[in-house]
């Protein structure tokens, strides 16, 4: 081993003077440690998880510290550290294995992924405080790995991160390499038969059974010991004072609930599809969850879709907790507040963070729970690479950690229900008596004895019984909410004589309203079509083919002359009405919360969202109007809830018996029939037609994959879809991630889009 680029005053540092560095080039051929000296000076900063300077190719570039390591298996020479950017380590070893846990299994590179864990550096809120954890020295060498001209070697079962695809790979990152691995793509734990078809990392065979007298889902591991008790005194340094007990009629609502919460604190790894009855006060079933994990002695982390649910989970941790034991992470905050909170969980000073989709990276001490609420929300779906879910990543935190995990919503996905029918969580729900108890009376207006009544409600945008639900909440003093699929005023016009489309006649864009003395505008290019003459019938009138939430309101303002009419949506969005007559017209997720409920709440133009041409249309519409009848007062206080739409469809029957897991179980079963996620793993290669057939000419795809398109993209790309059973996705992500860093390495002009199980097939 040598030294190239040395100064006369460096010297190596005497014990582990070899670093592990992850260089942040997001190039896939360079996905893998690369090999620097460690001068004497910088021995002691120079700790696994501190930001780094390195010399690469001739360019000075970031990266982080992987590990420390006595030699190194490159016979060339090596350079030195560059730099210590800062002592703090930033990079936790635990949410090091997880990002490349998440690298390998969505097919990309560990460069991106910490680049989504590890916020930029705000160097004035570090220095502020000294970090809180005493450096540690690797008691063990770290894995052997690249210098940044040599190829890749083989890493050692210590390596902290190891390198991609290396045979001791899964014993390095999470212990004994298990057959579950190759169906999951991620790294796993002990092999389980059941927890083969599961898309996340399976736990312990225990992790899903029922302990004897127990109704709850807890899982039995090392973690459940006698030393609870002295470990559970690290995280709450101020004791359990101010730590508030369960409401009564709680979780107490579910027959599988206090038992669950016995597990937590018991600090046992207790994995559970939790399905939320209407009108439950969800953030603070969650708060306390994480109080009963505290109590434990662990840590937890919480990852809501948006941030009026991160402020209402916000609010009820502190009223739970108290002051001090939890952060809130959001992208709204600015880099200074936001790098001020991730180091406070990352110095081990709080136990539980809850956040948007960041926060699902977050470092708390001895993880003992993750939560995700509403997990087919899209907004969980992270639009950079490698594009991880946040369902995912929490559940492979959850194996990584061997902690407990918590998947919940007022609605239920095909994901989730896999986890159930799998047997890797357990279902929490109430029983039916309960639940006929908090339910608001659910009425279709398409059904046979509907129409006999009113014959025009087949065709009526508001049927007379919509009508008059809204009428007598009004009555009785409650808001009405009316949620509408689209935004604005007439997003869609058609010509009033033949019904054609409206389009532009520069770009032929669709063309819509603003509002109500509006010219016609395109959603393409902005221009006005004032002069708009039909071009098949040459009418100049336009009429409504799609009306926005704008437009509903002003038809309801003068249906309802004299109730005030409120808009929720992209403009404005309410978080809280009064118990005032009103009506609150919405789009789908910017309902408000009406204080004791809403007396009515109507679904309307339901076809815009079972029309779509998608693979998730009938999911994302009974998550929708679950996420809206939900807010209804219980049929007991007079709340209803009005869908306009045929009572005979699936959906519409899940909503009238506020069924999810008969509706997830349906979608589930026709997935697995159709080999569709999550039944099966799929992968998109977005691309200009050339580079997309250069890359699957040079993957080595398993045997049984299935090519599916091209189908068309945006932008005069093409598609193509490959598909494979779940015991070979592995497979497909590293035959995918190797093809892509051959055209990274021959410099390949054109890119390609890599997406492992996208949110949206079609």
């Amino acid at each position: 081993m040598g030294t190239r680029g040395v100064r006369a005053d460096r010297e190596p540092a005497e014990r582990l003077p070899i670093a592990r560095v992850c260089v942040d080039m997001p190039l896939a051929h360079l996905d893998r440690p690369f090999d620097y000296l460690v001068s004497a000076a910088d021995d002691e900063a120079a700790q696994p998880g501190v930001r780094v300077k390195v010399r690469f190719a001739g360019q000075l570039v970031s990266g982080f510290l992987l590990g420390r390591a006595e030699s190194s298996d490159h016979d060339g020479k090596l350079a030195y550290l560059e730099k210590v950017v800062s002592p703090e380590r930033v990079l936790d070893p635990e949410i090091a294995r997880l990002a490349r846990a998440v690298a390998d299994r969505y097919a990309g590179n560990l460069a991106d992924v910490l680049r989504l864990a590890v916020p930029p550096r705000h160097a004035r809120v570090e220095s502020q405080s000294a970090p809180s954890r005493t450096p540690a020295t690797p008691a063990a060498p770290a894995a052997p790995a690249s210098s940044p001209s040599a190829p890749p070697s083989p890493a050692s079962p210590a390596s902290p991160v190891p390198v991609p695809g290396s045979s001791s790979e899964a014993e390095a990152v999470a212990g004994p390499a298990a057959a579950v691995e190759a169906e999951v793509g991620v790294v796993a734990g002990p092999a389980a038969a059941v927890e083969a078809e599961v898309g996340v990392v399976a736990g312990p065979p225990a992790a899903a059974e029922v302990e004897a007298g127990d109704d709850a889902p807890s899982g039995r591991g090392p973690a459940a010991d006698e030393s609870a008790p002295e470990r559970a005194a690290e995280i709450p340094a101020r004791g359990w004072a101010g730590i508030r007990e369960p409401v009564a009629g709680g979780w107490d609502a579910y027959p599988a609930g206090p038992a669950y919460l016995r597990a937590l604190t018991d600090r046992r790894p207790a994995r559970a599809v939790w399905s939320a009855l209407p009108g439950e006060d969800w953030a603070q079933r969650i708060a306390e969850a994480a109080a009963a994990t505290v109590r434990g002695g662990r840590g937890v982390v919480i990852v809501v879709a948006d941030a009026r649910d991160l402020e209402r989970t916000d609010r009820a941790l502190l009223a739970v907790l108290g002051e001090g034991r939890h952060v809130a992470l959001n992208a709204a905050l600015g880099p200074a507040e936001r790098y001020r909170r991730f180091l406070a969980a990352g110095r081990h000073q709080v136990p539980v963070v809850v956040g948007t989709r960041a926060a699902m990276w977050a470092p708390v001490p001895d993880l003992g729970l993750v939560v995700i609420w509403d997990d087919g929300d899209d907004l969980h779906a992270e639009p950079r690479a490698p594009y991880p879910h946040a369902r995912d990543v929490l559940l492979t935190r959850a194996r990584l950690a061997d902690c407990a995990a918590l998947v919940a919503g007022f609605a239920r996905t095909g994901e989730g229900q896999l986890l159930l029918e799998t047997g890797w969580a357990r279902e929490i729900a109430a029983e039916r008596m309960t639940l006929r108890r908090r339910s608001p009376i659910i009425s279709p207006t398409g059904d046979d004895p509907q129409l006999a009544r009113d014959p025009g409600a087949v065709t009526a945008r508001l049927p007379s019984l919509a009508w008059q639900a809204a009428r007598q909440a009004l009555q009785a003093g409650a808001p009405v909410l009316v949620q509408v699929p689209r935004r604005g005023y007439l997003p869609s016009v058609a010509c009033a004589e033949c019904r054609t489309p409206a389009r532009c006649p520069k770009c032929s864009g669709p063309l819509g309203l603003q509002g109500a003395r509006d010219v016609p505008v395109c959603h393409w290019c902005a221009r006005a079509a004032a002069a708009f003459r039909c071009p098949a019938c040459g009418e100049q009138r336009l009429r409504a083919s799609v009306i926005g939430a704008r437009r509903t309101a002003e038809e309801l303002g003068r249906a309802f002359a004299g109730v005030p009419v409120r808009t929720s949506g992209r403009d404005e969005v309410l978080d809280t009405v009064p118990a005032a007559p009103a009506l609150v017209v919405a789009t789908p997720g910017a309902e408000p919360v009406a204080e004791g409920g809403f007396g009515a709440v109507l679904l309307l133009d339901t076809w815009a969202l079972l029309s779509r041409a998608d693979l998730r249309a009938a999911e994302e519409t009974m998550r929708r109007w679950l996420n809206a009848a939900a807010l209804a007062r219980s049929a007991p206080d007079g709340g209803r809830v009005v869908v306009v739409a045929d009572g005979a469809l699936a959906p519409v029957q899940a909503l009238l018996r506020w069924d999810p897991g008969w509706f997830a179980a349906r979608e589930l079963a026709e997935r697995r029939d159709l080999g569709f996620p999550p039944a099966a793993r799929m992968a998109s290669v977005t691309g200009q037609a050339a580079a997309v057939a250069e890359l699957l000419s040079l993957a080595r795809l398993p045997e049984e994959t299935e090519i599916l398109g091209p189908v068309p993209a945006p932008e005069e790309q093409e598609r193509m879809l490959l598909r494979v059973s779940r015991s070979r996705a592995a497979d497909l992500a590293h035959a995918l991630h190797e093809a892509a860093g051959v055209r990274s390495a021959r410099k390949a002009a054109l890119p390609v889009r890599i997406q492992v199980d996208p949110a949206d097939l079609f």
